[in-house]
């Protein structure tokens, strides 16, 4: 005797119990990331990173405020740079100057947050389409 229980979707509003769901406004979290052999090399995360490194001018001030060790933060860096065969960040001027994003870190790091933000935007107006509740972006909760 074969068993399975019924796979169809729910039909929205065919139950009171489903009646409420409008009061929900759900935030829409995606995972994206780029990887190849050598695994990820590059992330919401590492966009993060890039991005505090920028604004702090250093690698060590931006991996704390990320809760991350500097050797973490440095490797991340590192691999992806071996991955895309360029540097991301590179000195400001002396050792103790710190650091700040080339101009392919600047552009992986925009071109990346594009991609990010036109398939957050798409998944949105498709969950706006499928579910009877107004969802939102990650930045908006």
């Amino acid at each position: 005797m074969r068993m399975h229980k019924n796979l169809d979707p729910p039909e929205f509003g065919a139950t009171a119990a489903l009646a409420d769901m409008d009061d929900h406004s759900p935030t829409i979290r995606l995972h994206l990331w780029l990887e190849g052999g050598e695994g990820v090399f590059f992330g919401y995360g590492r966009l993060l990173l890039l991005d505090r490194i920028e604004r702090c001018g250093s690698l060590k001030k931006a991996s704390e405020e990320m809760g991350m060790s500097y050797r973490a933060a440095w490797g991340k860096i590192k691999q992806t740079e071996k991955v895309l065969g360029f540097q991301l960040i590179e000195r400001s001027g002396s050792r103790r100057s710190g650091y700040h994003l080339t101009e392919a870190g600047r552009l992986v790091r925009d071109k990346y947050f594009e991609w990010f933000s036109k398939v957050e935007s798409d998944a949105r107006a498709r969950a706006d389409e499928i579910f009877p509740w107004r969802s939102k972006s990650f930045g908006e909760s």
